[in-house]
């Protein structure tokens, strides 16, 4: 079988995964897989946060590709691995295995801004709730959370900096807290900004860095921590810059 269309497979589902959020020893145990069902005894990947090398054998050429933008997209994860799953079962040829993921990798899979902005709004006055706050505190870290969530957003667009992004929504989320109980919204501000912070803590993230860490991948899992850990600090920081001043 052409070695150059099993590589294209291999390295596309790779790269469709790590975009995603994929942990990197899953993205090279769908690669290996997929070679292997292909007939590639001794397919080579190594995958790491920024980029994916992979050769067809052990002193074969190296094939690399970038990986720009990381995001989180479980659904797509879930299609990867259900399209890989149908190669090792012997249901897709090379071509439309190749097809398939070119599908998965175009098509944009997440909810929409709304929906995204009104989950993080019911998520972020359930948790002012569950870490102790009182039913008043609910609305107050309701709309600070929608609101920090839909400026997040917009940074995003704006700066490619996620950190620029987290800590613009922090800040925003934290002078909307003091506003509102100011007004007489809620009783306990530290219970309204902790719901409303938790739609922007990185917690799949720091979950993907301990878990690679297990499985081995050390360079992989402390490049993730420290990314979660500098997003965990933007956070805090905004929210510190407001009671600053």
């Amino acid at each position: 079988m052409n070695r150059v269309q099993i590589t294209k497979v291999c390295l596309l589902s790779g790269k469709i995964m790590l975009e995603s959020g994929a942990e990197t020893y899953r993205v090279e145990d769908t690669m290996n897989r997929i070679a292997h069902a292909f007939g590639l005894v001794n397919a080579q990947s190594y995958a790491t946060p920024t980029g994916i090398h992979f050769s067809a054998d052990f002193a074969d050429i190296t094939n690399f590709t970038r990986i720009q933008h990381r995001s989180t997209d479980l659904h797509k994860i879930v299609e990867v691995n259900r399209i890989s799953r149908d190669i090792a079962a012997g249901h897709l040829t090379i071509d439309q295995a190749l097809n398939r993921l070119a599908d998965v990798d175009q098509e944009n899979l997440t909810f929409p801004y709304w929906m995204q902005i009104m989950a993080a709004a019911f998520v972020s006055g359930s948790f002012s709730y569950m870490f102790g706050g009182d039913w008043p505190d609910i609305i107050p870290a309701f709309l600070a959370g929608g609101i920090g969530y839909a400026v997040m957003l917009g940074a995003a667009k704006l700066v490619a900096i996620s950190f620029v992004a987290h800590f613009v929504a922090s800040f925003v989320i934290g002078l909307l807290a003091i506003l509102l109980l100011a007004i007489g919204l809620g009783l306990n501000l530290d219970k309204v900004i902790i719901g409303a912070v938790m739609p922007l803590v990185p917690g799949l993230h720091i979950t993907n860095a301990v878990r690679d860490l297990i499985a081995g991948h050390l360079v992989a899992g402390v490049s993730k921590g420290v990314e979660s850990i500098l997003t965990a600090f933007a956070i805090g920081a905004g929210i510190a810059v407001v009671f600053a001043f």
